[in-house]
């Protein structure tokens, strides 16, 4: 891990020119100081042109035709070169987004537009709200995990150190993605699961299962990416990365993305089934590997029911829109697996699961042959007693099967 850091260490993202599109604008701080009623008969003689909230049902011209009234809002510019200078926009009576007196805003800039039409609303500054919610957050985890809790904060800091600094430059700069995302999962896995549960054999068991299922989920990932020609530019954003750096390897993206969003449940599970094993080798010290590992598998069958429905469940969620669209549309079950948005989300989540899925019986076996190893002389001792391990157990299932015979 160490060597493919250095390796593959990039000295920052590659600067690029702005294009003005989508999230690659100037964009600067702003306050609505200002809003009046008007009749949108007389927007355009106005000239004032409409606020940049695109997400109006009906056309510019069909909405200023229409009854009801228009606002025209004052916005104060509050940062950059042009501090405290101010603009009027337009919004129409069935935006989305409304704008309100006091209520702060993110505009975007574009120099080279005529000086009336070089600012423009783009979105709501939601930085206070966002913030209160993680300091809640934050709060929460710390009050309730004590210790853990604040291991787990500082993780997650690093985590976010580790993607910003190294995944995403790495990935600008032309690095295979799929090895700049392994190399960067395996860093963040480390930190978080030492960091968080201490320097055992417990927490090794672990790191080492999430391993072993990160390489399958890449493998299989890998395969049918490629087996279903799936490209990874599917919308706006993806073709303006495109665009801006034509030499990254868009389908390695998605798979990058893949081995990712599966670490985080990845950990959850393998953190799980290895302290359920060792709690049960300490409850009964007399249990092989064989008792450790039916045991803790049982464990494990609960834990992947729900986990699976879960990631299913969160990738619905993400793509409820697009669902909804092509129900709108009244599009077959099989037009719509078909199409490569949703063929994306399926393969993600399947690879994703099949990973899961994979990584209970793997860290299991390990977690059973590793706490069982210190006591490499229980068996033949018992032997010697006249008993043998797990014997207090023997005859429950003995009795069970002979219940189950009459």
């Amino acid at each position: 891990m160490l060597i493919g850091l250095a390796v593959l260490w990039p000295g920052g993202a590659p600067p690029h020119e702005r294009t003005g599109v989508g999230f690659d604008r100037q964009t600067q701080q702003a306050t609505v100081t200002k809003v009046v009623e008007l009749s949108c008969q007389s927007v355009n003689a106005s000239g004032v042109p409409p606020t940049g909230d695109t997400s109006t049902a009906a056309g510019s011209s069909a909405v200023q035709q229409a009854n009801g009234d228009c606002k025209r809002a004052t916005i104060r510019v509050d940062s950059g070169k042009d501090k405290g200078r101010t603009f009027d926009e337009i919004v129409q009576p069935d935006q989305s987004r409304q704008l309100h007196e006091g209520q702060k805003v993110v505009v975007a800039y574009e120099p080279s537009a005529p000086t009336d039409l070089q600012y423009s609303v783009t979105d709501i500054n939601r930085r206070i709200p966002m913030a209160l919610l993680a300091g809640i957050f934050a709060l929460a985890v710390v009050v309730v995990g004590r210790l853990r809790g604040l291991m787990a904060l500082i993780s997650l800091a690093i985590s976010f150190l580790v993607l910003n600094f190294f995944i995403l430059p790495a990935i600008l700069q032309g690095s295979n993605p799929l090895l700049v995302a392994v190399v960067g999962s395996s860093a963040i896995m480390l930190i978080a699961l030492y960091l968080c549960h201490g320097l055992s054999a417990r927490t090794s068991v672990a790191v080492l299962g999430t391993l072993i299922s990160l390489v399958l989920i890449g493998v299989l990932g890998s395969l049918f990416i490629g087996w279903a020609a799936l490209t990874g530019n599917t919308d706006d954003n993806t073709g303006l990365i495109h665009g801006l750096y034509p030499t990254i390897d868009m389908s390695g993206l998605l798979l990058a993305g893949v081995i990712i969003g599966s670490l985080g449940v990845l950990d959850d599970v393998t953190v799980t089934q290895t302290s359920a094993v060792w709690e049960l080798h300490e409850a009964n010290p007399t249990l092989g590997r064989r008792g450790l590992y039916r045991a803790g598998i049982r464990i494990g069958r609960d834990h992947i029911a729900s986990v699976v429905n879960t990631l299913v469940l969160a990738y619905a969620g993400a793509a409820l829109p697009l669902l909804l669209l092509f129900s709108i549309a009244q599009s077959g079950v099989g037009t719509v697996a078909n199409s490569e948005l949703v063929a994306e989300e399926i393969v993600r989540t399947l690879v994703g699961s099949i990973g899961l899925v994979a990584s209970v019986p793997v860290t299991t076996a390990l977690a059973a042959l590793v706490v069982s190893a210190d006591r490499p002389t229980d068996r033949p001792a018992a032997q010697a007693a006249g008993a043998t391990p797990g014997a207090s157990a023997t005859p429950v299932r003995g009795g069970r099967g002979r219940r189950r015979k009459h």
